[in-house]
């Protein structure tokens, strides 16, 4: 039986990695050779709670991680039509009909090898070119949440937009913004490296919300405007929040003009209340954004096109040998951007 190292959730905020048998593809399947795959916060909610709910009765059990993997292809059934052996490929980990890869599925993706069923272009992987690197082709998944939001946003190129949270996914809808030929774009956030990595993959302004006043700041970039009552208000049209944070709604409800829009990507933790009041005064528009409902391979040709522009985001590669130290970073605030684990290419 061969068998392949997997990273699961251990004791509480913390990573076993576990040797275990390595899939055999079926005449449908591909099976991939992980080349890299990026650490996700929804990995590190997984850790500090010590798994995940699934026991029958709802009790903690450990699961495979890692869903934002890139690979090539080492093994494909016979069925499997338009796939070959070599292909360089991007997953969609919400089409495994076992469970969604590294979110409570059968598989996860942080692991030497990922058996892909039902193996489909275009469904479950797409294919992209050697002129990639495999650690940028992993943030495939992560721009499609990116992706999604400014969708949900609706934004055009006369908007001006501010996004609070200059991680991963705010710096990800900072780069398609502009792509999309938005007009103004600010970051907000309290870290001045992640403030200094928005301005270099293409953001107009930024603000450190620890050190300034965000309406003021919004005000002298985006100018002036008012509330349905006539308040002074910024002149900004939508508010993004990939932070997930109390701060960011209360300061977009006391900030919003007439007609603003508010767009929550980040997962929300528990908060204060909510000014409504505050919300009808401005007549603010509240937004969910979950996920990548279509665009899990509409971004990859532009991923591919501008991969020199994305690969700004990746703050460290750490081989899987010290998947354990990849961890330590990814759960210490402040302490990485964007943490990718590599594989060597000798297996």
């Amino acid at each position: 039986m061969a068998t392949m190292k997997s990273v699961q959730t251990g004791p509480v905020n913390a990573i076993d990695i576990v040797e275990v048998e390595r899939p055999v593809p079926g005449p449908k399947d591909v099976l991939i050779r992980i080349r890299a795959c990026g650490i996700c916060g929804t990995d590190t909610f997984f850790l500090h709670i010590g798994g995940a709910p699934f026991g029958p009765d709802g009790s903690m059990v450990s699961i495979p991680l890692g869903h934002e993997p890139a690979g090539e292809i080492v093994e494909v059934g016979a069925e499997v039509e338009d796939l070959k052996v070599g292909d360089r490929v991007v997953v969609n980990p919400q089409a495994a009909p076992s469970g969604i890869i590294g979110c409570g599925g059968r598989f996860g993706a942080l692991a030497e090898y990922l058996l892909i069923e039902n193996a489909e272009i275009g469904r479950s992987v797409a294919v992209f070119p050697g002129t990639v690197p495999f650690d940028v082709a992993a943030l495939n998944e992560p721009m499609a949440v990116a992706r999604h939001c400014v969708n949900r946003s609706g934004a055009e190129p006369a908007d001006k937009v501010v996004i609070f949270g200059a991680g991963p996914i705010g710096l990800g809808a900072a780069i398609w913004l502009k792509l999309r030929g938005v007009q103004h774009v600010t970051v907000a956030d309290v870290i001045p490296e992640r403030l200094e990595t928005a301005l270099a993959v293409g953001a107009d302004a930024v603000i450190n919300s620890a050190e300034e006043n965000v309406t003021e700041r919004l005000t002298e970039l985006h100018g002036h405007a008012a509330n349905a009552l006539g308040q002074p208000r910024p002149d900004t049209d939508i508010y993004i929040d990939a932070a997930g944070v109390a701060a960011v709604i209360n300061t977009t409800v006391e900030s919003a003009k007439w007609g603003a829009k508010l767009v929550m990507v980040a997962v929300q933790k528990k908060s204060d209340a909510v000014d409504l009041g505050g919300m009808l005064r401005s007549e603010l528009t509240l937004i969910a954004s979950q996920g990548y409902p279509t665009e899990i391979f509409e971004v990859t040709p532009e991923l591919v096109e501008h991969h020199e522009r994305f690969a700004k985001l990746i703050s460290h590669r750490v081989p899987f040998g010290d998947a354990k130290h990849a961890f330590e970073l990814a759960l210490t605030p402040g302490a990485a951007e964007k943490v990718v684990v590599t594989f060597d290419d000798e297996r």
